[in-house]
């Protein structure tokens, strides 16, 4: 049994604007990834490169679950580095006028013998940059 990276954080905003910053990808680009081919439909696949040209890695994902304004869960994996796959949950928690955004990264042991750039303590650290500056600060200023 392995254990998820769970990553959560309260957003100064309702949970629509949550959404659609998660969902629209004109929106995605200003804080999380620029995403040319997402399409937010069950079964999709998706494709994209880490911020900054050098084109290292690439990530493929597919669209698993739909939820609008309360989850969305994907597929996350590095063709080029492995056919294993991992599980990316977003889940957004209305609280008031807050939202509770909880992100959870399953099965990230598929991963551990492609080095130190794949391991648990990387990606937590990314996902806290992603969740707790990116979007928190996209969505609060």
């Amino acid at each position: 049994m392995s254990t998820p990276i769970t990553v959560q954080y309260t957003i100064n905003a309702p949970a629509e604007k949550v959404w659609k910053a998660l969902t629209d990808k004109n929106e995605m680009k200003s804080w999380y990834f620029d995403i040319q081919d997402f399409v937010l439909e069950t079964g999709k696949e998706f494709n994209f490169y880490e911020p900054g040209g050098e084109n290292k890695y690439h990530h493929h994902a597919q669209i698993l679950e739909i939820i609008p304004n309360e989850k969305l869960k994907y597929t996350w994996s590095y063709p080029d580095f492995s056919a294993l796959k991992t599980i990316v949950t977003w889940e957004l928690l209305p609280e008031g006028g807050q939202t509770v955004v909880k992100l959870t990264h399953e099965d990230i042991e598929n991963f551990k013998e492609l080095g130190e750039g794949f391991s648990r303590e990387n990606f937590t650290e990314g996902w806290n940059t992603i969740l707790g500056q990116s979007l928190k600060e996209y969505l609060e200023k």
